[in-house]
């Protein structure tokens, strides 16, 4: 069933077992890697054998931004995550804000500002999994922006790899607005709707969960954004579309 204001699973044990329902036919393996206030972290991975593109994707790192992990259940339920790649996927980072519908987790910690020296229990042990990982070919981490009027998105992009923003923008903008603002979050944007850092992101007091990937497990790293103030249904078409083109573009290049 599609994602709906009435039918979006709040309670995270919902969340989780739907998830892991999908993932098990799927070829996944549940990887539970801590737990919270009685709440499972799981990650789940997909080792296909040969050589294959390594892809990690994460979502529900801010518990008030519902459409990420709706997009990658949908995505799991459709068959996207299949031979062409090695799945590593972690959809719900942060299951006491999902349970509260609040940015923080129950101890109202940020967890995307955690990753530089973790603090909180959750990325403390989200960092343990993934030092215990390969390095990652693409990075994508998944969110909504309450603030923005359209979709965008960072690149963290050192090694100068051919570049997946404007496939990643094209598939957005057949679905949602592209964010028309020169400055978002704060920053200029290098293109309508991307953002691509100047000063060294890992010279920040605080880092996100994209600054540590990018320092620690790969140097092609995305943080896509889709205005919280639309309809879920469109967020999670634009993320489950936006995370296609991307991966399409990927095999491509």
């Amino acid at each position: 069933m599609p994602p709906t204001a009435s039918n979006l699973p709040l309670d995270p044990v919902d969340f989780t077992a739907r998830f892991g329902t999908a993932a098990q036919p799927a070829g996944f393996r549940a990887e539970p890697y801590g737990e919270i206030n009685g709440h499972p972290l799981i990650a789940y991975t997909k080792r296909t054998p040969g050589p294959r593109p390594r892809v990690y994707l994460s979502a529900g790192i801010h518990g008030d931004e519902p459409a990420p992990p709706w997009a990658l259940l949908r995505l799991l339920q459709e068959g996207f995550f299949d031979e062409r790649c090695t799945w590593f996927v972690c959809p719900l980072l942060n299951p006491t804000g999902f349970l509260a519908a609040t940015r923080e987790n129950h101890a109202k910690i940020d967890l995307n500002r955690d990753y530089k020296n973790p603090q909180s229990p959750e990325i403390a042990a989200h960092v343990r999994w993934l030092q215990r990982q390969p390095n990652f070919d693409l990075i994508i981490c998944v969110h909504e922006d309450w603030e923005s009027k359209g979709f965008y998105l960072y690149e963290l992009n050192p090694d100068h790899q051919p570049t997946l923003a404007h496939a990643m923008i094209a598939a957005a903008r057949a679905v949602c607005p592209i964010e028309s603002a020169e400055v978002i979050d704060g920053r200029p944007i290098a293109e309508p709707g991307i953002i691509r850092p100047v000063s060294d992101p890992v010279l920040r007091d605080t880092w996100p969960e994209a600054i540590y990937l990018r320092h620690h497990h790969g140097s092609l790293d995305y943080t896509i954004e889709t205005p919280s103030a639309l309809p879920l249904e469109q967020r999670v078409a634009t993320h489950s579309a936006v995370l296609r083109a991307a991966l399409d573009e990927a095999l491509r290049s």
